[in-house]
């Protein structure tokens, strides 16, 4: 009985207010970029059915239709024709499945390896009788212990490849898979068939060890794409559990969050993190907002401002009537930004499935051309079926199959060594193709903790005492000024007073920190001339006083790797959610024309689009948790090691340094990975070219034709070693303090 039959998928639909509907399910079986255009394909073709978007990350499928007549059922039945096994979705069943798949594949995994690591020690000990004294009972001996051993090995371990391309055949198509799933079989056939006729050679060990290599890819793969929805799902932690609703009476009654409604008056305290959005009626604070705009510094929320869920509220309570709650926020609409832009990246079709289309067609026919040729010329059956099982597996395509994963694995640790650290397999293939970067500013261009750029000319014991006093304050800026002189003693006895700032008195005299008048301070304009985007604190102690300019240097050598893209050919600008007055100093002193300030993460989104309708390829680098749905959106992205685990999950790429080198030294590294892979790609044609005319000839051995495949799966992989040193630009290498931005 089919899932379809057994049951009823109507309470998993979702009716929309437009009159259309939609599903989601789980697909179990997906193992290549190229079942996502095979399935969503053969699903529009359903009548009734609008649109069909598959997830590769996650596996999860959405089917959109308005037909009122439409029966989910039908593409169950669809996807189980094809080989699918599908079920309406559930989060906590599908990472159990996923646990299980990753599970499974460590076993294969293992089993592989240990398989090829024993049969390679018997075909050792045969290669170097064949050229001493073995005999040809011992031979056959260990012949047959490897086929004892390769037989049920590949049987198990080789499920995954096998699955795939007996999926892709049933709907007449061809993966990378096919191609390997016959080599494997016709090298093992050929083997067996060798070894009953005690003949020297067989072909075990290739079998298994082209298994083992290629699990290998597969379960990290698959590892990196767990970790992805692992962290992504951390989104519905920034939510808040609860509210405290203002009734009419003046009561304050504690509700969970989900229980807001639209026009409900909610009582935010300090410290809350605020669970809907809404307008400001009453009372003042700053909020931290970095959530939604990237700007680290808080920003004043009095009468009419409006706040997103998701914020936090640090000083003083406010009242906030609500605007959007429930699924309708700002910090849902992330989420689904985010999701739509995975879904759209996961149809990215990788180059070896690309190559293979054409590939698997040209050898499968060059190897019946050649049997049926040899029977036309009168040849023995026997004769013709070794022939044609010679170019099979002169043509296996091994070298194809390394020719791209060996580039991508030498790249990795490259990249790795040098501190960055892809989070997706075609990462790689994606970067090549950049001409346009989109730079996020607040943590991106800047270093993430804001700092004192004004320090050098304040007394370093009042900056001290400042940095010390800050320490009692929950303020982010005075969380920043004592992180920057690494103060960990707070003073005693000091008092707050909400919105103006904290005072001790120490040695005799008062000391105070906050605001310029709480402090009895005046601003030189001189100072918020020379640093117009800073946030400012005020300091006194007794007689003495400072006004500390707090902002976020750019990252050291971030005008020279501007300047080196920009001679690249690559097309930059700026995206950013902070003020005007806070992006264009940096975009200035980068010498960087486009930019874009005060933007939201949808706004953001629909640049990018922009862009990438225009034909551009574009990387985008932030840090945000504002910034996920842009770097899912994306071609490829990037984002610093500071950044939110919700960007860092979505880039396919994390650099450790606190430079912006490493997003120079990607692309760079990217490019040389790109030209070795078609290099790889040339070398497996050219030696096609040449091998497969001479084995349909009858020139060629299964011996001959088993070394030749694996000399030339030797020469992609020399090829690849090309990628093991990456060229540093030619700018400024010494170590450089963090730059301030001019006005």
């Amino acid at each position: 009985m089919s899932l379809a039959e057994a049951t009823d998928l109507s309470p998993f639909t979702h009716r929309h207010s437009d009159g259309t509907a939609s599903m989601e399910f789980a697909v179990e079986g997906i193992n290549c970029g190229g079942c996502i255009g095979r399935i969503e394909k053969s699903l529009k073709q359903l009548s009734g059915v609008d649109d069909a978007r598959l997830n590769f990350t996650n596996r999860r499928l959405t089917i959109a239709w308005t037909d009122p007549h439409f029966d989910p059922s039908q593409a169950v039945e669809t996807l189980a024709r094809m080989g699918y096994r599908a079920h309406p979705f559930r989060q906590r069943a599908s990472e159990e499945y996923e646990a299980q798949e990753a599970q499974s594949l460590l076993r294969y995994l293992a089993v592989a390896g240990f398989a090829a690591m024993n049969i390679m020690l018997l075909s050792v000990s045969v290669w170097s009788g064949n050229v001493t004294d073995i005999t040809p009972e011992t031979r056959d001996l260990f012949h047959w212990l490897s086929a004892a051993i390769a037989l049920p090995a590949a049987a198990y371990a080789g499920q995954p490849f096998f699955r795939s391309a007996l999926s892709a055949l049933r709907v007449r198509q061809v993966n990378m898979d096919v191609p390997i799933s016959l080599g494997i079989l016709l090298a093992l056939g050929m083997s067996l068939v060798e070894t009953a006729n005690h003949t020297e050679h067989a072909y075990f060990d290739s079998a298994v060890m082209l298994i083992f290599f290629l699990l290998c890819g597969r379960y990290l793969d698959q590892a990196m794409r767990r970790r992805t929805r692992a962290v992504a799902g951390n989104l519905a932690a920034l939510k808040a559990e609860f509210a405290h609703r203002l009734l009419e009476s003046g009561e304050v009654v504690r509700i969970p969050a989900s229980a807001v409604h639209v026009n409900d008056r909610l009582l935010i305290r300090p410290g809350e993190r605020i669970p809907a959005d809404g307008v400001v009626v009453g009372g003042q604070s700053h909020v931290d907002e970095s959530l939604v705009t990237g700007e680290t510094a808080p920003r004043m929320a009095e009468a009419g401002a409006t706040l997103y869920a998701g914020s936090i509220n640090l000083a003083g309570a406010i009242t906030l009537r609500v605007t959007a709650a429930g699924h309708n926020t700002l910090l849902d609409e992330i989420d689904r930004l985010l999701d739509k832009a995975v879904k759209d990246k996961s149809r990215y079709v990788q180059l070896a499935d690309r190559a293979a289309r054409y590939y698997a067609p040209v050898v499968h026919t060059a190897a019946a051309a050649t049997f049926v040729g040899w029977m036309l010329a009168g040849q023995s059956t026997h004769f013709a079926i070794i022939t044609a099982i010679s170019v099979l597996i002169i043509t296996c395509p091994c070298a194809l199959a390394l020719a791209i994963p060996a580039v991508q694995v030498v790249a990795a640790g490259t990249l790795f060594r040098s501190g960055i650290f892809l989070n997706a397999g075609n990462a790689i293939e994606r970067l090549a193709e950049v001409d346009t970067i989109v730079f996020d500013k607040t943590g991106t261009l800047t270093l993430p903790e804001p700092c004192v750029v004004n320090a050098g000319e304040i007394d370093t014991l009042l900056l001290d005492h400042a940095a010390r006093l800050a320490l009692s304050s929950r303020h982010p800026l005075a969380g920043a000024l004592a992180r920057y002189r690494g103060q960990r003693e707070p003073f005693p006895d000091v008092a707050e007073e909400p919105g103006q700032g904290i005072r001790t008195t120490f040695e005799g005299k008062e000391m105070r920190l906050g605001s310029a008048a709480f402090c009895g301070l005046s601003v030189p304009q001189e100072l918020t001339d020379r640093y117009p985007g800073a946030s400012l604190i005020a300091f006194r102690h007794g007689n003495r006083e400072a006004v500390l300019a707090i902002h976020q240097a750019l990252r050291p050598d971030a005008a020279e790797t501007v300047r080196a893209l920009a001679a690249q050919g690559i097309t930059l600008s700026i995206l950013s959610g902070d003020r005007a007055a806070a992006v264009e100093p940096v975009a200035r002193d980068l010498g960087i024309t486009d930019w874009r300030a005060g933007l939201n993460p949808a706004e953001k989104v629909a640049m990018l689009s922009g862009l990438k309708a225009r034909g551009r390829h574009v990387l985008m680098v932030g840090d945000g948790i504002n910034d996920a749905p842009s770097l899912a959106s994306a071609d490829v992205s990037m984002s610093p090691i500071t950044a939110a685990d919700i960007s860092q999950a979505q880039a396919d790429a994390v650099f450790v340094s606190d430079r912006l080198e490493p997003v120079l030294q990607a692309v760079v590294m990217a490019r040389k990975a790109r030209r070795l892979m078609r290099e790889n790609l040339w070398l497996a044609a050219v030696y096609n070219a040449f091998a497969v005319p001479i084995a349909m000839a009858g020139f060629v051995t299964p011996l001959i034709a088993a070394a030749a495949m694996s000399g030339s799966s030797l020469l992609v992989t020399l090829n690849a070693l090309r990628a093991r040193t990456l060229r540093q630009r030619p700018v400024e290498r010494e170590s450089a303090p963090a730059r301030e931005v001019t006005a």
